[in-house]
């Protein structure tokens, strides 16, 4: 990128020439069900081995959830790795603790209903034998060297984004993982001693999955049912 027709200053700002990779129209349909293929496979796991996983995986699993799209590139996010046991004994005692609540008093019976199927209740123990938590967190706003505020945009759909990178990373590295959200979570930013302009938008247990592991038999839509073609 150092030669010189290769960057174009456009209102004072640096653009970098793009080129990308292209497949014939056969090998696009090759490669795109292929990777569907893949992606279907993957599926949410409650019961995880303590085996360790190399760090530098965890790594590169956030290095590519970094490369979502973001409102005006202001990258509002954060991940948090817990590996250490006291911490995520205490992250599962606060989020029990959340669960409990919502599965006795908050959640309604049609929620709870519809909960069933997936096997769940108010204890997860996942969250002490998964080698690694992930927390995302989304950040409204940052602060400047003078300590001013400044706002960034579409901080949910970013983070959103970044957190489905995630989990298809997770998923390319062999690993498996569980998007959970006890609510409330300011618990998290709180035992993580996290900045006031951070929010726990999601938790991810990382591992390997146990020995033995039934997930719920569930029906995907089909493309009928989720895709609508204007032609």
């Amino acid at each position: 990128m150092s030669a010189q027709q290769d960057i174009k200053v456009i209102e004072d700002h640096e653009f970098i020439k793009y080129s990308h990779v292209h497949y014939s129209p056969e090998e696009m349909k090759v490669r795109s069900a292929n990777f569907y293929g893949w992606m279907e496979t993957r599926r949410s796991v409650r019961d995880f081995s303590d085996k360790s996983v190399p760090k530098e995986v965890i790594e590169n699993v956030i290095m590519s959830a970094s490369t979502a799209p973001s409102g005006a590139h202001k990258q509002p996010w954060t991940f948090c790795v817990v590996s250490n046991p006291e911490i995520k004994k205490q992250i599962r005692e606060a989020a029990e603790k959340e669960e409990y609540e919502s599965y006795t008093k908050r959640m309604s019976e049609e929620w709870l209903d519809d909960l069933k199927p997936m096997g769940t209740n108010w204890e997860k123990p996942f969250l002490e034998t998964a080698p690694y938590l992930i927390i995302v967190f989304k950040r409204p706003f940052e602060f400047d060297a003078e300590g001013k505020k400044h706002q960034n945009y579409y901080v949910a759909e970013s983070v959103g984004l970044a957190a489905g990178f995630l989990i298809t990373a997770i998923h390319d590295a062999g690993l498996v993982t569980l998007t959970h959200t006890p609510s409330p979570m300011n618990f998290l930013a709180k035992i993580l001693n996290r900045p006031e302009n951070e929010r726990a938008f999601l938790l991810l247990p990382v591992g390997y999955e146990a020995d033995e592991v039934y997930v719920p038999n569930n029906r995907r839509k089909s493309l009928e049912e989720v895709a609508t073609f204007y032609e």
